[in-house]
């Protein structure tokens, strides 16, 4: 027993010490490789000016674009990959669907439409911000998505499983075409030119306006994310077995998912209304994590939030290098990777 114990508490001690400097070092990079190319050394300098008073001599363009750019941006695109991950394992745990997550869901299209009929259309005439959109909408979408859903499943019998799983994606797919249709007729009703080209712009994902003022937020909702889904660990193993085997074993159902799908609308109503909506990172990154730290909890969670952040940040690198001249928009990139995966899981899920 103790040889057998021995690597998983030796994997379990290497990632606590890793997952920092793996962090650390995706942050860096997303903070020297960009549009315009700058000495790697002048990164350093730059950094350790502003966060040990070194008093080394940079130049104050170079110096900006490391600092006021660079550094919030990669911040920023961690956090989000971090917590768009966790709210695909929250989703897929609680609706026991390996396709759940905020994109199909519904909830950063409804998110989305909140933010814009904040920002364009002018609800709540100043006094509602952007995020608070953003979150309204996304709890609004996310409760036309399960009253469709449990509708289309009463009306074919109350079916469980298969067939109750297929009715949520199918409601979740319906949402998103509606709200985004919605968002569609509010840009094209209430926008200019200008603004339009800026918001479809954002809505495909756009780190471009991330300043430091985004960071406190973003940084919050994502510890405080990853925190309550840890709190919670032994609530979402448990939903493996179903909401009834759960409930069987002590678990307050209601309250859980309420807490849990609350977190999540919260986490995908403050990212989308930085960052627009990002599609297949709650979706793609979960399953990866799982092949490779297993079904648990405790180490999904971390893994996932680490996993999520590492890839959002190099997916914002390579959408800034990738075409010269010119920065596209993230969600294309996390597109390109996450559709291929996409088919792959519904290949998969055929053959099971």
């Amino acid at each position: 027993m103790t040889m057998a114990a021995t690597p998983a508490r030796i994997t379990v001690r290497h990632g606590l010490w890793l997952a920092p400097l793996l962090l650390g070092a995706t942050i860096l990079a997303g903070t020297a490789i960009g549009e315009t190319s700058l000495p790697f050394a002048v990164v350093c300098r730059t950094l350790a000016n502003h966060l040990w008073g070194a008093g080394y001599p940079v130049d104050g363009i170079e110096a900006g674009i490391i600092w006021s750019y660079r550094l919030p941006r990669a911040i920023v695109a961690a956090c989000c990959g971090a917590g768009l991950a966790l709210t695909g394992v929250v989703l897929q745990a609680l609706l026991r669907n390996p396709l759940a997550d905020p994109y199909l869901m519904g909830l950063s299209a409804g998110a989305s439409t909140g933010a814009v009929l904040v920002s364009v259309a002018g609800i709540g005439g100043g006094a509602i911000s952007m995020s608070l959109g953003a979150l309204s909408g996304a709890l609004v979408a996310f409760g036309c998505v399960v009253a469709l859903a449990h509708a289309v499943n009463g009306s074919a019998g109350g079916g469980r499983g298969t067939q109750a799983a297929a009715a949520i994606i199918l409601a979740g797919i319906a949402g998103s075409q509606m709200f985004n249709a919605l968002t569609a007729f509010t840009i094209a009703r209430s926008a200019n030119a200008e603004q339009a080209r800026g918001i479809m712009f954002w809505l495909m994902g756009n780190l471009s306006g991330i300043r430091w003022d985004d960071v406190g937020a973003c940084t919050a909702v994502s510890l405080g994310g990853v925190a309550l889904c840890l709190w919670h660990r032994r609530g979402l193993d448990a939903f493996t077995f179903g909401a009834d085997g759960a409930a069987s074993i002590g678990i307050n159902v209601p309250a859980l998912r309420g807490s849990l799908i609350t977190v999540t609308a919260i986490m995908v109503g403050v990212l989308v209304s930085k960052v627009g909506a990002i599609g297949f990172v709650g979706l793609v990154v979960p399953h990866a994590m799982r092949f490779l730290v297993g079904t648990r909890h405790d180490r999904l969670v971390p893994a996932s939030a680490l996993a999520g952040a590492v890839f959002l940040v190099a997916a914002d690198v390579i959408s800034r290098i990738i075409v010269p001249g010119q920065v596209l928009p993230i969600g294309v990139v996390t597109a390109l990777v996450g559709a291929p995966a996409f088919a792959l899981i519904l290949m998969r899920g055929a053959r099971r």
